[in-house]
């Protein structure tokens, strides 16, 4: 069966079709999970809690947004309550560089050039701890997970403009961050810099 037809018997309650479902997401909703939470077991329960959401809303869901979108959005929104509830940061956020949109580094760099990324890494790992939840939401979705400006307002349920005005915001509030704790203005992201930042706004 096609995501559809799952989706659809799985909201008419077959379970066989929801554990299929949850196969072929499982991994991507942890690795999301993982880059909010920064601790694997705080992952696991979040992307579980997110499934269970998944399952009690799939009745009403009424597919405006596609089934992924839609599961990103549960898998956010449980982690940012993760957060709020417990209002601790730990560990480390999955910040590999050929995985994400933060990282500096062409392939093959020279010792210096792998020191420098590797100081990056862990400084942008950091500077997300200390942004705001709705801005390391948003910057996770759009840099780590790479989801446009449009899945990202699906998935939030923000008008266009709101998205990338926060991005954006958050931006500038990581870059600020980044500047902050070192002489890192060198070799920031340049998805970070402040004529990328603009270009977000709407």
């Amino acid at each position: 069966m096609t995501v559809e037809e799952l989706v659809r018997t799985a909201a008419g309650g077959d379970e066989d079709a929801f554990a299929e479902l949850v196969r072929l997401y499982e991994n991507k909703v942890y690795q999301l999970a993982l880059r909010m939470c920064s601790r694997p077991e705080d992952a696991v329960d979040v992307a579980q809690e997110a499934f269970l959401s998944a399952w009690r809303g799939l009745p009403t869901f009424r597919g405006e947004a596609g089934f992924a979108t839609w599961l990103y959005r549960l898998t956010s929104n449980a982690a940012i309550d993760h957060l709020r509830r417990t209002r601790r940061q730990r560990g480390e956020l999955s910040l590999d560089g050929d995985e994400t949109g933060l990282d500096a580094a062409e392939a093959g760099p020279g010792p210096q050039e792998a020191a420098e990324q590797g100081e990056l890494r862990a400084a942008v790992a950091d500077g997300l701890r200390q942004l705001s939840d709705s801005h390391r939401q948003i910057l996770v979705l759009r840099e780590l997970q790479s989801m446009s400006y449009e899945e990202i307002s699906q998935a939030l349920d923000l008008d266009l403009g709101t998205v990338k005005s926060r991005i954006a915001r958050a931006r500038g509030a990581l870059r600020k961050i980044l500047l902050k704790g070192g002489n890192l203005s060198g070799y920031l992201p340049s998805n970070l810099s402040e004529q990328s930042g603009k270009e977000g706004q709407p």
